[in-house]
Parts: structure tokens; C-alpha cells; sequence
């Protein structure tokens, strides 16, 4: 793991699932951000996001025993939620991409747990709904972070969903289904936050 991630499962915070799936998300990317060479695989160009799209459902299935043909579907599903997140917002952007890499874990842990498309679907709205502004400030080691934090959002969205609750058309950026939610973060990353990429770049030359 990571130097400073492996503190998650020795401080006080437990070793169950939605701890584990959060602290060695995070560690892979503190790894890598430190200078780890090994290989990664990556999503919408980013090997932050493919780490934070893979290890949680990857725990999770583990915690569930599930087959491997299962786990490699629950993956096809976060990956390709976490492409049509980021679709709208462009490569280049001031929104964290690891939010979408959370929500779209989150996809595919619900997905695992044999969720129906409405709790995905709500799941999704839930975690966008909570970390959208999370900004994207350079590649290293506190976006390890930034991942720990989306992860849990989108956890802690598949509990709300599954409760039957979430968040409602007209509170903030969500609208009433998940398609115009994802258009808005879409226009809040691509168009949003493109005075906030200038000031980004400018205080990290200075």
C-alpha cells in the first residue's frame, strides 16, 4: 500500500468492505503518485481513475464471492459509466475526474449487489450530487485523497438509493433523472470551470 494510506485500516477505522475498498483505492494512487512504476490500467486517459474505478468493485466482489465472470462484468459497468460521465466534460477540465470514477465504482458495486436500474440510476445522482466540486489541481500524492473521498460518496449514494432515498430535481445541480444530472456536471466541468482552470494553472506557475 501506499506510505500514507495505510493508515485507513490501522487508525481506528475498521477493515470491513467500504473501508478496505476506500484505503487501497487511495493507496494505488499514492503509490503512483509517488513514483511506483508498476503498471496500471487506465480509463478516459487517466490511470487515477482507472484505479478508482476498479479496486473498490474489485473488493467488493471479494467481500460478496462473487464469480469472476461476474466481476468482470461489474467492471465493463464502471468503466463504461465513468467514460459516459467524463464524455461531456472533455479532456481537459478543473473537475476532479475521480468523482466520476467514484460514482461510476459505485455503479458497479450496485450492480453486484444486484441492484435494479432505477437504484443504480439514483446511486449515480446521489454521489454526483454530493462531490461535484471537488477541483482537479495536477497529478500527486493528495489525490489519493480526492479518491477516497469520491469513493465514499458513491458508497454512501448506493446506501441512500437503496434505502429509497436521494437527492431531487431542483436541489443544486441535480435534475430529475440521471441523464440532464449528468448533462449539467457535464456543463459545470466543461464550461463551469474553465475560468477555474486558468486560475489553477496560473497559481501553479507562479
Amino acid at each position: 500500500m501506499g506510505r500514507q494510506y495505510r493508515c485507513h485500516l490501522d487508525a481506528g477505522l475498521g477493515e470491513d468492505v467500504k473501508t478496505r475498498a476506500k484505503a487501497r483505492a487511495s493507496a494505488g494512487s499514492d503509490a503512483r503518485m509517488s513514483g511506483c512504476e508498476l503498471p496500471v490500467m487506465i480509463v478516459t486517459g487517466s490511470g487515477n481513475q482507472g484505479i478508482t474505478v476498479s479496486i473498490p468493485v474489485i473488493e467488493y466482489a471479494k467481500e460478496l464471492d462473487v464469480s469472476h465472470e461476474k466481476l468482470l462484468r461489474a467492471l465493463v459497468v464502471s468503466n463504461l459509466v465513468a467514460v459516459h460521465l467524463k464524455s461531456g466534460i472533455g479532456w481537459l477540465s478543473a473537475y476532479c475526474g475521480v468523482v466520476s470514477a467514484g460514482a461510476a465504482a459505485a455503479a458497479g458495486i450496485a450492480w453486484l449487489h444486484e441492484a435494479d436500474h432505477e437504484v443504480i440510476n439514483q446511486t449515480l445522482i446521489n454521489s454526483l450530487g454530493s462531490v461535484s466540486g471537488i477541483i482537479c489541481d495536477g497529478a500527486k500524492p493528495a489525490c489519493a485523497s480526492k479518491i477516497a473521498a469520491s469513493v465514499e460518496a458513491g458508497i454512501l449514494g448506493f446506501h441512500m438509493a437503496k434505502q429509497g432515498r436521494h437527492f431531487k430535481d431542483g436541489e443544486g445541480i441535480v435534475k430529475g433523472d440521471i441523464e440532464s444530472t449528468i448533462a449539467n456536471v457535464a456543463k459545470l466541468g466543461r464550461d463551469g470551470m474553465r475560468e477555474t482552470d486558468k486560475v489553477i494553472i496560473d497559481m501553479m506557475l507562479d
